[in-house]
């Protein structure tokens, strides 16, 4: 990291905002052109790398304490409502948590109903759904809107009426398996992930053909090579081959066949290497003692070929995993001047508590620092490449959770298993170079126990306790902050009193927005993180916020309704203290500040001014 020359502002590339935009669109691939224009929203990530900035700038620092309340909508669902709508040739589509129903509501006649799709689902999906009954929304591409159920079928819907255009089971609810995630479209294929790993279900990522949702490749995150798409020769990490059975050697016998690893995040996509990009969850059991080895690859970062899902390259960032730290956040792809040369960048904040800058063509590792300062599990990531543990967390042993065996408390560890980051995508802005990050600071207290393998049935095997962070001011829990990948360091920070588990949205305009668990929407200078609009809407947010152009006005909007495993004690009602993984009695204080909702609320200045 000291090593890497900061880049200016002017030295750095128009960056990955614009690198949909450079695809060569074939004829059936509608996506690009329309990820390029700002008025529209066809994908959750905005654009294929990740980047939540949008160069609509209608809305400025100078003008945004301003907007108002332009229309509202009710989803008529409550629970946590994450993701964001999506908006299409002045069509809104808005999705709601399970049973996952969508709108198509008309722009021009703020937000009447155009068509409904309701599934049909067998409601005991939803007791194997971890951390509450979330959704994080659709995608479009080819006249078509993608919805991707709780009991993972996947729904191709004519965008126009609604009708059903086909559907595919990705996966077996009765194994355990769900969804909560969202689908990217890629040229003629859907980048598709799965749920599960707490039900021991095993991992996968999958390609189907957008045409017919016919599979065209099928990726697993552990076992043999064959089916992990890795070649042992080809595949690197760090730079070097991962050799053969690199997986099953990191397993005790057949562990691997429950090994968890769901990629159950974000997807990323860089159209010149035609590389995918995304991370893996957890190894199956929280029990880090019933599972020996590195338990490769669950906690990993993958780059895979768009076409054939071959593994160009992966980096395991937290090697046999004792804490629950899921590597599914987002992949935010970048074009900066490192040392006096433009590199192609992937900048991933996991829940760890570590920011990591990679090169996203060869998977070198170039910064690794604590985002947050309360992270004490490990005290740092090794970056010397000499090093025979080069790139592996230097792991705090006061901070583990298996020394002393299972049934024994291990206390005081940062971060709690919801890390420093959840799921909640940052944003990041060519224009100031920074990183936008919604966090935690929470700190836990970890129990591990046997669990017995069953079918379907939960197989966590740790009991946790969370609370705010020793060096949390007046009890807060959040902070939002804008990060310096290049330095590894925080350029500013805004405590909030509650975990942000709000997406970040950059815009030209100079303007970042995120929401609050309480319910408010909070606009802030991209440069300073001085706060210049906030608004409390009817329930806590946990969705992303958006910004989109109608008829030559700027929007922006956000869908409210508490939830998520922040908000899952309020959103279910649990009474049990130890439901929730934990979250329950740590966000307890919630019901004093927000209540359950489904709303949609978009905003507007007057008179478009």
């Amino acid at each position: 990291m000291r090593a890497m020359a900061a880049a200016g502002i002017a030295g750095i590339a128009t960056g990955a905002v614009l690198l949909a935009g450079a695809l060569s669109a074939h004829a059936e691939d509608d996506v690009p052109a329309r990820i390029a224009d700002p008025a529209q929203q066809v994908i959750q990530t905005l654009d294929y790398a990740n980047t939540r900035y949008s160069r609509l700038d209608q809305i400025n620092v100078g003008n945004v304490g301003k907007l108002k309340v332009s229309w509202t909508f009710s989803t008529g669902v409550l629970r946590g409502h994450e993701g964001s709508p999506l908006v299409v040739d002045g069509v809104m589509y808005v999705h709601t948590p399970f049973p996952n129903n969508v709108y198509a509501l008309d722009l021009d006649h703020e937000g009447r109903i155009l068509w409904k799709y309701e599934p049909r689902q067998d409601n005991e999906v939803a007791a194997i759904m971890c951390c509450d009954l979330v959704y994080r929304g659709l995608a479009y591409a080819q006249g078509m809107v993608f919805l991707h159920q709780a009991d993972t079928t996947i729904v191709a819907l004519d965008a126009k009426t609604g009708a059903v255009r086909w559907r595919v089971a990705n996966g077996d609810p009765k194994r355990g398996e769900s969804n909560t995630a969202t689908v990217m479209p890629v040229k003629d294929k859907l980048i598709v992930g799965i749920a599960g790993a707490e039900f021991g279900a095993r991992g996968h990522i999958s390609a189907y053909n957008i045409k017919d949702g016919t599979l065209a490749w099928r990726a697993y995150s552990t076992g043999p090579d064959a089916q992990m798409l890795i070649d042992p020769a080809k595949t690197t990490e760090l730079g070097k081959p991962v050799g053969p059975d690199s997986s099953l050697k990191s397993w005790e016998g057949e562990q691997w066949k429950i090994g968890g690893g769901a990629p159950w995040g974000w997807f990323a996509y860089d159209p010149k290497l035609n590389l995918v990009y995304y991370g893996s969850a957890n190894p199956g059991t929280w029990n880090p003692s019933q599972r020996p080895g590195d338990n490769k690859w669950a906690m990993t970062i993958f780059a895979r070929d768009a076409d054939t899902g071959l593994a160009r390259w992966v980096y395991q960032m937290t090697p046999h995993d004792q804490w629950d730290y899921d590597g599914v956040n987002e992949m935010i792809l970048t074009d900066q001047v490192v040392d006096g040369r433009l590199r192609t960048l992937l900048t991933h904040f996991d829940r760890n508590g570590f920011a990591y800058t990679l090169d996203r063509a060869t998977g070198e590792l170039l910064v690794a620092e604590k985002f947050d300062p309360s992270v004490n599990w490990a005290k740092g990531i090794d970056l010397d490449k000499a090093s025979p543990t080069y790139g592996r967390p230097i792991l705090d042993p006061k901070y583990g959770t298996e020394a002393e065996g299972e049934d024994v408390t291990y206390q005081g560890i940062c971060p709690a298993a919801l890390g420093s980051k959840n799921q909640q995508p940052a944003a990041w802005s060519p224009e100031t170079g920074l990183f936008y990050v919604p966090t935690s600071h929470m700190c836990m207290d970890y129990e591990p126990f046997f669990v017995d393998y069953a079918v379907g049935q939960p197989y966590v095997g740790a009991t946790l306790t969370m609370y705010p962070a020793p060096d949390a001011k007046d009890g807060h829990t959040g902070n939002f902050i804008a990060w310096d990948n290049l330095k590894g360091r925080v350029a500013w920070t805004i405590p909030e009193r509650f975990s942000v588990w709000s997406g970040a949205l950059a815009t030209a305009g100079g303007v970042v927005f995120y929401g609050t668990l309480e319910g408010y929407l909070k606009a802030v200078d991209a440069k300073t993180g001085k706060e210049l609009f906030r608004f409390k809407t009817p329930s806590g947010i946990v969705g992303n916020v958006m910004t989109y152009e109608h008829r030559g006005r700027q929007y922006v909007a956000v869908l409210s309704g508490i939830g998520g495993w922040a908000g899952i004690g309020l959103a279910a009602g649990l009474t049990d203290p130890n439901a929730g993984s934990g979250a329950k009695d740590a966000y307890a204080a919630l019901s004093s500040y927000t209540a359950l909702g489904g709303q949609l609320t978009v905003f507007a200045l007057p008179d478009g001014r």
